[in-house]
């Protein structure tokens, strides 16, 4: 690892690691054998092995995108496609293994249960290891569980929606999980039923050079609404690891969901992400994604616009400093008539870090009266940072709506200057423009959620100026 890179990872504070106990290691490398191996474990379906067999098919048939960031350093061969710890799936923290619950521990997970959360998941390498939802929600109906709980005790509705929104031939890693998927959440959210606090699942890579390919299949029923939040960390390591994430969501009929990112992965992680929710008549889908973490990352939440009056919103933030990549952005895609699309994109790039918008807004012939709006900021803080912009806009319907609107610029020294003589140091000045700046999607969390962001941008920026 060059002095750079370990130089970015001294800072970085969930960089510890534990020592390695496992019920299952897979070998290096990706083949038949180690996909046989996870279903087995599993203890899965044949259909689902057959699914698994497919789409690892699909795999070796679609090549590495060169499109987006520079994936050239990703080593498909060294890494470790399932990892089992010791003891998964608890209900309890007691029954939780003693080192891993010491790490969520050191995260604040649980005290973030008690205190503001319906329900918690907690993924530690290739398994769930700890998966709890508060008693009044599940008399309600409500389904917080484990993906392969999900499989196993709601095989109907599971097998009904699964690989319905991403399936195996959307895309290269869309396939890889197909084949690979392990860990997650499966969530179904009953008609009518409104849950005011959020769901929180929280992801931890633990060993060197692992794979994480957790699959969450989310339904919110007719007239449903839930907020689902997402956390990330991993250890600092000099061999890179892979994170390949699969979110399926449905927003049925008058339904409303919001999935929330805080994606703090350590600077030796590839991030690779396919997001995207179905949303059906009247129904809203908010995706709110924060990525900070990583070495790169290529994720670009989605909403495909079904039934009339669906609307769709993404509010994205990416922060990309020394040695990282953040390819990020959103699509909308309207297939209905009098639908409605809006994409807010801030991002921040230092220290030669690179930031992208990458987005798309496609109206289908026969979706008039629909409307789509792409807000498209970017804030550089020094002269070796870099921005870019990729918005693909595609209309096919007359009677559409689409306004798009992109801006660069750079910390104004005026503005440092003028809150120096009130008393900040640069940094800080600095740091308070910053959260002005990303202040239109912190808002969109919650205050614990927001306030943890706040800090992480405080962490990023500290020695950017001067």
């Amino acid at each position: 690892m060059s002095e750079e890179i370990a130089s970015i990872n001294n800072t970085y504070e969930f960089g510890w690691s534990n020592p390695e106990r496992y019920a299952v290691k897979a070998p290096k490398g990706l083949s038949r054998e180690v996909v046989e191996m996870i279903s087995k474990a599993k203890d899965e379906p044949e259909w689902m092995l057959e699914f698994r067999l497919k789409a690892l098919d699909i795999y070796y048939s679609k090549p590495m995108p060169t499109w987006g960031a520079d994936l050239s350093g990703l080593d498909m061969d060294e890494i470790y496609y399932y990892i089992k710890p010791e003891g998964i799936n608890a209900r309890s923290w007691d029954d939780v293994p003693e080192d891993v619950k010491q790490t969520f521990e050191r995260l604040g997970i649980p005290e973030a249960e008690r205190a503001a959360l319906a329900g918690v998941g907690a993924q530690y390498e290739s398994e769930m290891v700890y998966h709890n939802l508060k008693e009044e929600w599940e008399k309600l109906g409500v389904v917080f569980v484990s993906i392969e709980d999900g499989l196993k005790d709601y095989p109907d509705l599971f097998r009904e929606y699964f690989a319905t929104v991403i399936p195996p031939e959307d895309n290269k890693f869309a396939a890889l999980n197909s084949a690979v998927w392990s860990g997650g959440s499966f969530v179904y959210i009953p008609k009518g039923v409104k849950v005011d606090i959020p769901l929180q699942t929280y992801f931890r890579i633990n060993a060197e050079s692992a794979g994480q390919f957790e699959r969450t299949l989310i339904i919110c029923d007719e007239g449903a609404q839930a907020h689902y939040i997402e956390g990330c960390t991993a250890p600092s390591y000099s061999r890179d690891s892979f994170h390949s994430g699969v979110i399926e969501i449905v927003v049925r009929e008058g339904g409303r969901f919001r999935y929330s990112t805080i994606q703090n992965w350590s600077h030796n992680v590839y991030n690779l992400v396919t997001q995207r929710a179905s949303v059906y008549k009247d129904g809203m889908m908010e995706w709110v994604d924060g990525n900070l973490g990583s070495k790169v990352t290529m994720k670009y939440p989605a909403c495909y616009l079904l039934e009339e009056g669906a609307r769709g919103e993404v509010l994205s933030i990416a922060m990309a400093g020394r040695g990282q990549h953040q390819d990020a952005g959103a699509k909308i895609v309207h297939f209905a008539p009098n639908t409605s699309g809006t994409i807010i994109s801030k991002s921040i790039s230092k220290d030669s870090g690179r930031s992208s918008y990458r987005g798309l807004v496609k109206i289908y012939e026969g979706a008039h009266g629909s409307k789509s709006n792409v807000e498209c900021d970017a804030l550089l803080l020094d002269e070796e940072a870099r921005t870019d912009t990729y918005p693909y806009i595609e209309i096919q319907e007359k009677e559409a709506s689409v306004g798009h609107e992109a801006t660069v610029s750079k910390i104004n020294d005026e503005q440092i200057l003028y809150l120096q003589s009130r008393g900040l140091s640069e940094d800080e000045a600095a740091g308070l423009i910053v959260r002005g700046f990303i202040e239109p999607v912190a808002k969109e969390l919650p205050l614990e959620y927001a306030v943890e962001l706040n800090r992480l941008i405080e962490l990023e920026m500290e020695g950017s100026v001067g």
